[in-house]
This record gives structure tokens, sequence and C-alpha cells, in this order.
């Protein structure tokens, strides 16, 4: 489980600017290259805590990934009961500031 900064500017759907999300290559590519299945957790934006907001999800973030590792990046929106992760798979979790207690 790896807590990055994803925390870009997202416009139209899309990522405007990656620098964030590319710092973390070097990273999940080392994760992945011993043998990790890949966890990713971060927050984007400042939704109100507990209070699901689809303008702050993580599915960008997880699309650009994507394109950026050259394979699919599944975004997890339900985690907090723990959840199945394949060997060699990398997951985004949706945005932790949409539970209760990630405020800051």
């Amino acid at each position: 489980l790896i807590r990055e900064d994803l925390n870009v500017p997202v416009k139209g759907g899309k990522v405007t600017s990656d620098a964030r999300i590319r710092a973390s290559l070097p990273t999940v590519k080392a994760a992945k290259e011993a043998g990790a299945s890949v966890m990713l957790m971060s927050h984007l934006g400042r939704p109100e805590e507990g209070v699901y907001d689809e303008a702050a999800s993580m599915k960008p973030v997880a699309e650009h990934l994507s394109t950026l590792l050259g394979q699919e990046v599944r975004l997890v929106k339900d985690y907090l009961d723990g959840i199945e992760v394949s060997d060699g798979e990398v997951v985004l979790f949706e945005n932790v500031r949409f539970n209760k207690g990630e405020k800051k």
C-alpha cells in the first residue's frame, strides 16, 4: 500500500498537469518489479469529508496512470473492508477524503 501525492489539476474529466503522477512512477514500477501487487491511495481536491463528489473522483487519475504504465489501473471505490488484488495488478483507491476522518 503506497500513499502518493496524486492531487493533480483535473478539468473536464482529464488531468491537465501530470507532474505529480509522473513523480510516482518510479516507486510504482519498483514495487511491480519486486513482485508486489500495488495499491495506491491519495486525495484529490478538498471535497466535503465523508461525502462522495464525482468532481473529486480519482477516476481521471486512474485513467492517466493506466496510459503512463501501459496497463489498466483499476479504481476501487469501496475498499474499507478489504479488497482482492491480483498478482501484478495496480489499483487506485477512490479519494481518501471521501472517508470520515480523512479531512487532512
